[in-house]
């Protein structure tokens, strides 16, 4: 598996729950940048891979859009043409502020140890900066 490949299933993924519109999962609402704002901790990260979430308290809905996602992920990296079983790391960090407003950034890391930080402003996500890209030694 290329690791732009898992870097852009990482950026649909969080896109998707970004949106709050969460139809990958069956979930129609839940808005993850209101629920950042409203604590002071102003982030909500969110570790696809075990369905757990840190940072801001996240609502019931929200905790239940996570887990579906959660479960789900190895279909979702099948449809995508991706071996679930290579993806070692999928994170996303959401948060909100005055200069950037709504923004996401995407870390994705591949069983070889390849790994890719992307971030991206706004609802659809655009990237933001440059990727970063690495291989753990």
């Amino acid at each position: 598996m290329k690791i732009g490949e898992l870097a852009s299933f990482g950026h649909n993924v969080a896109d998707s729950l970004a949106s709050g519109i969460c139809l990958m999962v069956g979930i129609y609402w839940v808005d993850i940048y209101e629920e950042a704002a409203a604590s002071p901790e102003g982030h909500i990260t969110v570790d696809f891979k075990t369905g757990s979430t840190s940072g801001s308290p996240v609502s019931a809905d929200l905790n239940e859009a996570v887990r579906r996602y959660s479960e789900r992920l190895a279909e979702f990296a099948e449809q995508h043409r991706l071996d679930a079983a290579k993806i070692k790391v999928m994170i996303a960090r959401f948060g909100t502020d005055p200069v950037f407003g709504r923004h996401f950034s995407v870390i994705v890391e591949d069983s070889d140890g390849r790994r890719s930080v992307d971030g991206y402003v706004g609802c659809p996500g655009k990237r933001f900066g440059r990727s970063h890209r690495t291989r753990s030694v």
